[in-house]
């Protein structure tokens, strides 16, 4: 019965064609004749349907802007005190307020060998979490409660999407940590907090968290969110240095965020170290798809993301004498000072950073400070006895690699928590927003009997052939299954 009332449909839809061929010509269907099978009236007929339709769902494509905040900070193995949201603030600059936080810290704990060999230690990103929390939303004038119960830890998070909540103009999505707190017992926990931890991985002294706003995960498909962890340090394989990476989707664009500390040490050959680190966290880098995520499956390694930053203690120094890089330091003169700069260089020759981008620099090297509290570089002449002799330099770094990604600032922040300073980049990038569920499709929008929104003049014949043939394809829509897409 199914079959022969499709037919009928076909059928009348087609004679519908014909005759409108005959005033306006408007989709040249002058070679649907009378003679042809029916067979081929019918893929003429779904050739036109699926013009029409990708050209409807087109419409239904809005671009929107996401502010991204990328930060680093070295705290130098020191732990977060009530006193330090003062330099928070400061580092965050909330006064220019992003969508998202993402948070690169490297040695949150000391790199002693205990904590390099041992088991880690929950605790410690907890406690960052919350006072970046706690920051961040009180800030921005909402309360934030302390959790009674257990922190939300380091583990993956993966957000699923859920049909229930689709509304008129956009697709809602609910988030599930695996294996973790849903997310009405993280706002029971957290209170009505503004932004929303969405990720966070710790591997020894290395730590990233992700922030979003709370009306993103409502408004956007926030999905696929993985974390993975890679450890190159003390023989190739130690998390002392390393990298803590997190993937996610949004709206079908793949982010990739990766907070790394490289090799130390400012010797002739020590840059070789740190580019081959380098390349060990992009090939040993890997997000696997749970079962569930094959419908969609996130890009298996860093590269393969459409916008990525890198970001940390990178270490790269200046190929230049101590004297001769303090003599610029006090001139401020940092254009001249870059060109001895070796991840400008290693950017400039291509290698493990082809293609990779970072804004210009336009403030002080951000290591090493003398001690805490200091504004003086270490080992200059005066240095305390026994201090350590190291060439200031622009360690702390935040680079970008893929298309549609603007970059707003390049900051560093004058905290003195630690020997490094924290730096700091914003960005813009536009996310394009589809309407892929024909339930999110506003049918008044789709059957606008006034003026069409993507026109400014009134509706011609052929205008009105396709808001006719619209109007077939809605009801065929409102019979569609919620969890069938149009493309």
């Amino acid at each position: 019965m199914n079959n022969k009332n499709q037919k009928e449909k076909t059928r009348r839809l087609r004679k519908w064609f014909k005759r409108k061929n005959k005033r306006t010509k408007a989709f040249y269907l002058d070679d649907i004749s009378g003679e042809e099978t029916e067979d081929e009236g019918d893929q003429k007929l779904d050739g036109i349907l699926g013009i029409s339709r990708s050209w409807e769902i087109d419409r239904c494509t809005l671009t929107n802007e996401l502010r991204i905040f990328v930060g680093t900070w070295n705290v130098a193995g020191r732990s977060p005190t009530g006193s330090l949201a003062v330099d928070l603030e400061e580092w965050l600059n909330l006064k220019d307020e992003a969508d998202i936080y993402v948070l690169g810290f490297q040695e949150v704990v000391p790199l002693k060998t205990r904590n390099v060999i041992g088991v880690e230690d929950p605790r410690k990103a907890a406690n960052w979490n919350l006072i970046i929390g706690k920051t961040l939303n009180n800030k921005v004038g909402c309360p934030w409660m302390t959790p009674l119960s257990t922190p939300i830890s380091s583990d993956n998070y993966n957000y699923a999407r859920s049909s229930e909540l689709v509304r008129e103009n956009s697709l809602r999505y609910v988030g599930t940590p695996v294996r973790q707190k849903s997310m009405r017992q993280q706002d029971e926990a957290f209170g009505g907090s503004i932004y929303k931890l969405v990720a966070s991985k710790k591997m020894v002294g290395v730590f990233v968290s992700v922030w979003m706003k709370k009306e993103l995960l409502q408004k956007y498909c926030i999905s696929n969110v993985k974390v993975c962890s890679v450890a190159c340090g003390i023989m190739g394989y130690l998390g002392n240095k390393g990298a803590v990476s997190v993937s996610m989707s949004i709206e079908g664009v793949s982010f990739c965020f990766i907070a790394a500390h490289l090799a130390s040490g400012e010797k002739k050959g020590d840059e070789g170290k740190r580019n081959h680190q380098v390349l060990e966290i992009f090939k040993r880098t890997s997000f696997n798809p749970s079962p569930q995520e094959n419908y969609n499956p996130l890009p298996p390694n860093i590269l393969a993301h459409d916008r990525i930053f890198l970001f940390g203690d990178l270490n790269y120094r200046l190929y230049l004498e101590d004297s001769l890089a303090r003599h610029l330091i006090d001139k401020q003169d940092w254009k001249a000072l870059q060109q001895f700069d070796q991840l400008r260089r290693e950017l400039e020759d291509g290698g493990v950073f082809q293609g990779w981008r970072e804004g210009n620099i336009e403030f002080a090297p951000t290591y090493k400070y003398s001690s805490l509290n200091s504004n003086r570089y270490s080992g200059d002449l005066q240095s305390k006895s026994g201090e350590k002799q190291r060439t200031p330099a622009w360690c702390d770094r935040i680079l970008w690699y893929g298309k549609g990604v603007k970059q707003l600032s390049y900051l560093r922040s004058e905290s003195k928590f630690s020997d490094h300073r924290p730096v700091s980049a914003l960005f813009s990038t536009p996310v394009f927003v589809r309407a892929t569920n024909p339930a999110a499709i506003p049918t008044h929008d789709i059957l606008r009997t006034g003026t069409p929104p993507w026109r400014g003049e009134p509706i011609n014949s052929t205008e009105e052939a396709r808001s006719t043939l619209l109007s077939l394809l809605v009801q065929d829509i409102a019979g569609t299954p919620r969890n069938m897409h149009l493309i």
